[in-house]
């Protein structure tokens, strides 16, 4: 639960893009309502033949979906396709070459450091959750919130750290659901609360209104996971409108659109944290020169032969060729939609 809405389910698109040499590139992508991912895997299916006996020329491939999506756009539905293909191209072009993907961008294996995203369920909750996230070894955690009144979001901080030790750190995720003034109004309270950041108190579009928000908080402000590309980025950055940098593989444009991506950061002097997809997350932040922190989440897990699993508040990008990513074919059919 999030105060911006409910996600009670995790509705993915797996992809895989096939090569006539034999490697198979893989990816998924996250379509955040079942309403999406029939959409989602058409669009997906229709742009193959549009590729078939391409070489897998992530850049180059790249640059032919945009052009053919120059009038419809690159965000929405045909974003998320675009990037999952991007994904599946490094995946294969990586696996082709017998290298994780971080080492083929220029990377190493190196463990990153994770927090763990959790829900919106109240102070009990968050004691409880704080507590387990402990025992998995995370020493930062984020909540969402959005209560009724700032004392709701304050007493959820000051109960994790009741329960998991004074040391644990704590970001928030408003999630789009504030006004500029209730932002304002909110971010003087949680100044005193020691916080890693406040995550999208207002609207992700809203750049001046965060750039506000930012130059009147003490508490740094991040934004980025709603960021279609890296042009939507270049206009935040202009504005002012970020302390640090979140990046979404599937909204930036795949593997092609964090690269550039984190040039821009890097350029800029911001640290870069990812959203979801952690395990490719993983590859992407050991290779980007700003890495700050990974988001957690499972919810590929139980299709995957090796999810990744947090040690020590981190995770390490897999070892073996490619993004680590393996379908579990039993699992996948279990779970398949029709």
């Amino acid at each position: 639960m999030t105060a911006g809405g409910v996600v009670t389910s995790a509705p993915l698109v797996l992809i895989d893009l096939l090569t006539e040499q034999g490697v198979t590139g893989t990816s998924y992508v996250f379509c955040y309502t079942p309403l999406a991912v029939g959409p989602v895997a058409a669009l997906t299916e229709n742009l193959a033949p549009m590729l078939k006996g391409e070489a897998v020329v992530p850049l180059a491939l790249e640059q032919k979906l945009q052009k053919r999506f120059r009038l419809l756009g690159p965000q929405g539905l045909t974003g998320i396709a675009m990037a999952g293909i991007d994904m599946a191209a490094w995946d294969a072009l990586a696996r082709s070459v017998g290298l994780p993907l971080c080492r083929l961008l220029g990377g190493e294996p190196r463990p990153v450091p994770a927090y763990h995203s959790l829900g919106m369920g109240g102070a009990e909750a968050a004691a409880r959750d704080a507590t387990e996230s402990r025992e998995l070894g995370f020493n930062t955690v984020k909540f969402k919130v959005g209560y009724p009144e700032a004392a709701g979001d304050v007493e959820v901080i000051r109960a994790a750290r009741r329960a998991a030790g004074r040391s644990l750190g704590v970001l928030v995720d408003y999630n789009q659901s504030l006004s500029v003034p209730e932002a304002l109004a909110r971010c003087r309270v949680l100044d005193g609360e020691n916080l890693v950041w406040i995550e999208e108190p207002v609207s992700a579009d809203d750049f001046a209104g965060h750039a506000e928000i930012r130059s009147a908080s003490h508490t740094p402000i991040q934004m980025g996971e709603n960021w279609w590309g890296p042009h939507d980025m270049a206009k935040a950055l202009s504005a002012g409108s970020s302390d640090f940098v979140m990046l979404d593989v599937m909204k930036i444009g795949g593997v092609t659109g964090w690269l550039r991506a984190a040039a821009l950061a890097e350029a800029k002097g911001l640290q870069v944290s990812s959203h979801l997809f952690p395990e490719i997350s993983a590859h992407l932040l050991a290779a980007t020169p700003t890495a700050h922190w990974l988001e957690y989440q499972d919810w590929a897990d139980p299709i995957l032969q090796e999810p990744r699993k947090p040690r020590d508040g981190h995770i390490t990008p897999s070892s073996s060729p490619g993004c680590g990513l393996d379908w579990d074919e039993s699992a996948v059919s279990k779970y398949l939609v029709r």
